[in-house]
């Protein structure tokens, strides 16, 4: 198993879905499955988790009443094309769910998948996470929210290809894929006296 976090990481030998299957089942952790490698979730930090809360409530702000809907990080998602099991930090389905019958029951079919960046993760957010995604031909897009700045990239499936927008500090970016528009004053509210409060909380005493 290789734990994934803050902390450091541990590798040992590659295993199949089979095994993975059976050691999720029996972990008290989210474990994720990426090309034979079993991942535990580290914790988060505040800023990091008050971003995931923010997403999800504009979202659900925004999606009410319609087909598309937002479901928060405990919801494991399959790539079935390349049989990673992860759990987004924010995923949205657009009309009925589609269920793998595991335990949990796990998600087959995402339209839009969040993660929110950290200095731990978001090289495997942009890299490895990102390579499974762009497999899946029903997802039409997926966004990464910094935690370091005011920066929001949406990346969206074209007849190209994917193509890349991006906002910063401050303004609106249009998700085509739900038809809305996220405003980067709702999804980095408090973020400023966040951080300040982050900051000076784990700050060395003065001499």
């Amino acid at each position: 198993m290789r734990y994934s976090g803050p902390m450091a990481t541990v590798r040992v030998p590659r295993h199949t879905e089979a095994e993975y299957l059976v050691m999720a089942e029996a972990s008290e952790e989210r474990l994720e499955f990426v090309n034979g490698e079993v991942f535990a979730m580290a914790g988060a930090s505040p800023i990091h988790e008050a971003l995931v809360m923010n997403v999800g409530s504009v979202l659900s702000g925004k999606l009410r009443g319609r087909p598309c809907r937002p479901f928060g990080s405990n919801l494991r998602v399959k790539i079935s094309e390349t049989g990673m099991y992860c759990y987004p930090d924010v995923t949205v389905v657009c009309g009925k769910l589609e269920l793998e019958p595991t335990r949990p029951a796990t998600l087959l079919n995402p339209a839009v998948i969040f993660e929110v960046l950290s200095e731990s993760t978001e090289g495997y957010d942009r890299g490895a996470k990102a390579a499974h995604y762009r497999r899946h031909p029903g997802l039409k897009a997926y966004v990464l929210v910094s935690t370091d700045a005011k920066r929001i990239e949406v990346y969206s499936r074209s007849e190209a290809g994917w193509t890349l927008t991006e906002a910063r500090e401050t303004g609106e970016l249009r998700i085509e894929a739900l038809d809305l528009a996220l405003p980067l004053d709702e999804v980095y509210a408090g973020f400023d006296e966040l951080t300040a409060e982050a900051a000076e909380a784990v700050a060395p005493p003065a001499p």
